[in-house]
């Protein structure tokens, strides 16, 4: 494929992202594929934030630059962590300068030990959300032009909607599911308000308020006490009346 067309690719695989059975793993596996095709790099590896900010690998372009990223989280140094930091790019880091590796000079010697002479590190993030930082490494000491740059940044945007996106769809599934589960519990316990108001010849407001009682004495869920008294696991007569 020309430069175009990879690029036009790229963009959608981005758009797959809006389906919701989306692989958000092989799709950012594909874009480190995708940076080293377009931007004539030898690795590339993604790093996202967890809940708690702190960093994860989450995709890498080989085994070699898996290590490496592991070794970057493990020594909490590196231009990816230091990107993440504070947001910033960072392009054409000479692996072999002091100068330009004084922040993570045990990052640099690994990855000098792996064979990488030049790394780059783009944030992810949208506006003020950030969600990660991707890292590029070249055996060479080549630079990247501007135009790769903002390709770069670009891919890392682009990855950056997709994780955002794929985010939003999972909420969104939770809480969907979470609402079936509610409906599907407010229908038993109905059920089973209607067995112990029936065996009582009480109201169904004394056959709840039992229910209630019953469930937090013995720390137990409302909706699980309910579906042990509609399918016999328990009696009516084990539930204590008010």
């Amino acid at each position: 494929m020309t430069r175009e067309e990879q690029l036009l690719a790229a963009m959608v695989d981005a758009v797959d992202t809006l389906v919701d059975d989306f692989d958000l793993i092989d799709f950012l596996h594909t874009l480190c594929d995708r940076c080293n095709e377009l931007l004539d790099v030898s690795a590339v590896g993604v790093m996202l934030a967890d809940p708690n900010g702190g960093l994860q690998l989450i995709a890498a372009s080989d085994e070699h630059t898996r290590l490496l990223e592991l070794f970057a989280l493990q020594a909490d140094q590196g231009p990816c962590v230091e990107c993440h930091r504070d947001g910033t790019a960072r392009f054409n880091i000479s692996l072999k300068s002091r100068a330009e590796t004084a922040a993570f000079p045990l990052f640099a010697e690994r990855a000098r030990q792996a064979g990488f002479a030049t790394s780059h590190a783009l944030p992810m993030r949208l506006r003020r959300k950030a969600v990660g930082a991707m890292n590029l490494f070249d055996s060479r000491e080549q630079k990247l032009s501007d135009g790769d740059a903002r390709v770069a940044q670009a891919l890392a945007d682009v990855a950056t909607i997709a994780i955002l996106q794929h985010r939003t769809v999972v909420h969104a599934n939770i809480e969907r599911a979470q609402l079936r589960a509610a409906l599907s519990s407010r229908i038993i316990i109905e059920q089973a308000k209607g067995i112990l108001a029936e065996r009582w010849q009480a109201t169904l407001d004394e056959a709840f308020d039992a229910l209630r009682q019953h469930a937090r004495a013995h720390q137990q869920s409302l909706a699980e006490l309910c579906r042990q008294l509609i399918d016999g696991s328990i009696g009516p007569s084990a539930v204590q009346r008010p």
